[in-house]
C-alpha cells in the first residue's frame, strides 16, 4: 500500500484543554437546560430546551467524536443523517397538525 491510501486514515490527537473547555461548556449548557425549566416562558419553553440540547449535541458529536477532524466523506453521511431527520421531523408535523379528533376540531389548535 502507498503512503497517499495511509493519509486520510491518521488519527487526530485533541488536547486535554479543548476536552476540558468541552465538558465545562456542557456542564453549563446543563445548568441552563434546569434553569429553563424553571423559567416560565410559554410556548417558548420547548424551543428554548430544544436549543440548548442541539447544541450540547453538537459539540458531542464534534469533539467527543471526532466528526470535526474525519474526511469530508464522512462528514457528508452526518450531514445526509441530519437532513434525514429533519425531514422525517418535518413530515411528522405537518402530519400532527393536519389531524381532526372526533369531534371534527383540529387536534393541536383545539
Amino acid at each position: 500500500m502507498s503512503q497517499h491510501e495511509h493519509s486520510e486514515h491518521t488519527d487526530h490527537i485533541v488536547s486535554p484543554g479543548i476536552y476540558l473547555t468541552i465538558i465545562l461548556t456542557l456542564l453549563a449548557l446543563t445548568a441552563a437546560t434546569v434553569g429553563a425549566a424553571y423559567v416560565n416562558l410559554g410556548p417558548l419553553n420547548i424551543v428554548v430546551a430544544l436549543a440548548i440540547a442541539t447544541a450540547k449535541a453538537t459539540l458531542v458529536v464534534l469533539f467527543f467524536m471526532h466528526a470535526k477532524y474525519v474526511p469530508k466523506r464522512t462528514q457528508l453521511v452526518i450531514i445526509a443523517g441530519i437532513f434525514w431527520l429533519g425531514l422525517l421531523l418535518f413530515m411528522t408535523m405537518s402530519d400532527y397538525i393536519s389531524r381532526v379528533d372526533y369531534r371534527g376540531i383540529r387536534f393541536p389548535f383545539s
